[in-house]
Formats: structure tokens, C-alpha cells, sequence
């Protein structure tokens, strides 16, 4: 069960790196539908930038790579690479506080006896 688990984390993580690699350097850059239908509707008048606009990911690419698909490839790929860990993560603190027994519980179940 543990190895069909791992092979199929192993299986997701490659195909979600492939695709973030290799394919969205071809996604198109056009508006989505609602930032379009908020153009249209003149609701996106008062818009701001984010406060993370300037940051080294900012707008789908990598600042400072001048190639735009190989610099929207690789935040793809930093953006896997960031979601992978922080869920693995999540799933390893989950699992071991699931595995820790209760020193609580216990002590009160020796203590009642049979």
C-alpha cells in the first residue's frame, strides 16, 4: 500500500513539474474572463496593484530572466517545487500527530484496568 502512496506522489509531482515546465510558457496572456468582463463593464477603474506586484514571481515569470517562456516555465516549476514542500510538510506534522500516542489517554486506561 506504503509503495502504490509513494509511486503515485512520485507520478503527480512529475506530470504537475512537466506541466508547469514545459506548458505554461504557452498559456495565453489575454485577460481571464473576469478580468475581462470587469474591463468591459468599466468595474476595474479603481484597481490597484498588489502589494507583492514588485516581488520576483510577480506577473507568471522570474524576474530577471529576459526569455519570457523560459522565465514563465521556471516559476511554474518554483511554484510545484513551493506547493510540494509546504504539502509535504502539512502531511508529515499531520502524520505524526496522528501516530504520537496520548500520554493521557493512556495512563487513564491503565489506570482503570480491566
Amino acid at each position: 500500500m506504503r509503495r502504490n502512496i509513494i509511486g503515485l506522489v512520485i507520478a503527480g509531482l512529475v506530470v504537475a513539474v512537466a506541466l508547469a515546465t514545459f506548458v505554461s510558457p504557452f498559456a495565453s496572456s489575454s485577460p481571464d474572463g473576469l478580468e475581462k468582463v470587469a474591463a468591459d463593464k468599466a468595474l476595474d477603474t479603481e484597481v490597484e496593484d498588489h502589494a507583492l506586484a514588485g516581488g520576483p514571481l510577480a506577473e507568471y515569470g522570474v524576474e530577471g530572466v529576459d526569455n519570457a517562456r523560459v522565465s514563465t516555465g521556471l516559476a511554474g516549476l518554483i511554484g510545484v517545487g513551493v506547493t510540494f514542500a509546504v504539502g509535504f510538510g502539512l502531511f508529515a506534522v499531520i502524520k505524526r500527530v496522528r501516530v504520537e500516542p496520548d500520554p493521557m489517554r493512556e495512563s487513564s486506561s491503565v489506570a482503570a484496568g480491566p
